[in-house]
């Protein structure tokens, strides 16, 4: 078995951290290259795209390990979800009136809510990996710190979308505090809308589009470790690719 696929696969079964079965779907993605042990010299075309699809899949598997757990979000000051600004006054009146359980209770249901949706990129990755294309391999590799996690969000961010959404509202839904806001809101109409607009009436699309913000920030961290130190970062093929791009 390709020497790569063999790293990725001992990387994966090595988590238990998220639910089952998500990590299946990112194994067998990397095709091409065979792992070097040699001083970096001109890389073929087949080494510099596997090297990248291993770097992609890794920073994948790391974001997603991270976030999609309990306290994923909730216990990261760089993801976690806070609520949204124009609700903080009204957040604020009710801490001071007994009612701070229920806001730190609506806080750790939409953080919840991220949590369970984050394993559904891998699909959605694993896809945006296998359709990657030599000229998008070569712009990544020499572009920006966050090429990668760009490539990932053009490719990949609207499906994000549709496939956390309906997640988030199921976590929502059977959350009694999330609820009790939803219907607050649809109850005021207008009011709440010349308030302040969709992050007051749409606490579902507010959750998602933080869910995806955070997931892609944790895939950048990661990018820009592998970009950074190559020689720290995984596979005899990975070294030898990132090491040339320095």
């Amino acid at each position: 078995m390709n020497k790569k696929i063999v790293f990725f696969i001992s990387v994966l079964s090595a988590s238990s951290l998220v639910q089952a079965g998500w990590q299946d779907t990112l194994q067998g993605i990397l095709g091409g290259g065979n792992s070097s042990n040699g001083a970096v010299s001109a890389l073929s075309q087949t080494e510099m795209a596997g090297g990248l699809k291993e770097a992609l899949a890794q920073g994948a598997e790391s974001a997603i390990n991270s976030l999609g757990k309990t306290d994923g979000f909730l216990a990261n000051d760089l993801v976690k979800i806070p609520l949204p600004e124009k609700v903080e006054g009204v957040a604020d009146l009710a801490r001071k009136f007994g009612g701070k359980k229920y806001v730190d209770e609506f806080v750790t249901t939409m953080n919840r809510a991220a949590e369970r949706a984050v394993p559904e990129a891998a699909t959605i990755f694993s896809d945006s990996i296998r359709d990657m294309s030599i000229d998008d391999a070569e712009k990544i590799l020499s572009g920006a710190d966050d090429s990668a996690t760009q490539y990932f969000r053009e490719t990949g961010g609207a499906k994000l979308t549709e496939k956390f959404k309906p997640i988030v509202k199921q976590a929502t839904d059977a959350a009694g505090v999330t609820t009790a806001y939803k219907q607050m809101v649809g109850q005021a109409g207008p009011m709440v809308s010349m308030l302040g607009g969709d992050d007051l009436t749409d606490v579902d699309g507010y959750i998602t589009n933080k869910a995806i913000d955070g997931l892609f920030m944790m895939i950048a961290v990661e990018e820009k470790r592998i970009r950074t130190n190559p020689l720290a970062s995984g596979s005899d093929l990975m070294k030898k690719v990132f090491s040339s791009y320095q």
